[in-house]
């Protein structure tokens, strides 16, 4: 994956499973977004991970969270399974080190545990699986055949393989947001040419597994929004602010950094008119 390309927004913003390794900056920001983004969209979660259950022939025992960032799949996971051991894969060690802090924090470190590993690189020695939970990940995967082929003989017959995928990056803002011209946030996706997750189902279907179900689940949030939000759409449009250089016109860029700042009155942090608009669609395959 190339992270610096101005046309592929979704994949540096919201994708955990290629994060830079490093200890910088972007990296740090990476993360707050996810733990935010499992705060603020707590309830769809919630609502996932039940459905999940509902699913599943048996309640999971052993969980296997791919490309799992800070964790955020993992601990909706541990909570809603309170007897499932979750193994959370993870290429870079300052997701997992965020994680195991986490984890630490709820309780939940006896049976939330990450796992290094880099799944174009190498499949970690994993115990056989209830269930596969990829949210956000697979499609990074160089080899997605190869990547699919191990979730497969992860899971044990009748285990099932979860795979959610974003249909297109958080809007926040309403149309006129009081300074340039109106319309600014859909200008800014509609130069990033955001376009919905393709599906999936012909690739679990390849892969071996029996598809199960696909459902989207659409979040419309408004005020009163959870206290995280504000600070969730500043660092989600922050993050598509850097891809954006000579694709708005400068009026727009100038509205977006004053959207975008810690001060003034048309900052994301002292508005009271947000809402947190995306749809995410989860597909869901069973190894037979």
């Amino acid at each position: 994956m190339n992270t610096a390309d101005p046309n592929t927004p979704r994949p540096d913003t919201s994708r955990p499973a290629h994060a830079d390794t490093r200890a910088d900056d972007g990296t740090a920001a990476m993360a707050e977004i996810l733990e935010l983004d499992a705060e603020v969209l707590g309830a769809y979660l919630s609502e996932l991970t039940t459905w999940l259950g509902e699913l599943s022939d048996r309640e999971p025992g052993r969980i296997v969270d791919l490309g799992s960032g800070t964790g955020t799949g993992a601990i909706a996971l541990a909570r809603r399974f309170p007897r499932a051991g979750v193994r959370a894969v993870d290429r870079s060690p300052q997701m997992l080190h965020r994680l195991s802090v986490k984890a630490a924090e709820l309780g939940l470190a006896d049976r939330v545990h990450g796992v290094r590993a880099d799944l174009d690189q190498e499949w970690p020695a994993l115990d056989t699986s209830d269930l596969v939970w990829a949210a956000a990940a697979l499609h990074h995967m160089d080899n997605l055949g190869r990547v699919l082929s191990h979730a497969f003989g992860a899971l044990r017959p009748g285990g099932l393989l979860a795979v959610t995928e974003m249909d297109f990056f958080p809007r926040f803002l309403p149309e006129d947001i009081g300074v340039g011209r109106p319309g600014l946030e859909a200008r800014l996706h509609a130069a990033l040419n955001a376009e919905p997750a393709a599906g999936w189902t012909d690739h679990l279907v390849r892969a071996g597994f029996v598809p199960e179900a696909e459902r989207p689940f659409v979040i419309d949030l408004t005020a009163p929004l959870p206290p995280a939000a504000a600070r969730y759409a500043q660092l989600c449009l922050r993050k598509l602010r850097t891809h954006l250089d000579g694709q708005l016109a400068a009026e727009d860029l100038a509205a977006l950094d004053a959207v975008t700042g810690d001060e003034g009155p048309h900052s994301v942090l002292r508005r009271d008119d947000l809402t947190v608009r995306t749809t995410r669609t989860t597909w869901v395959g069973r190894r037979p």
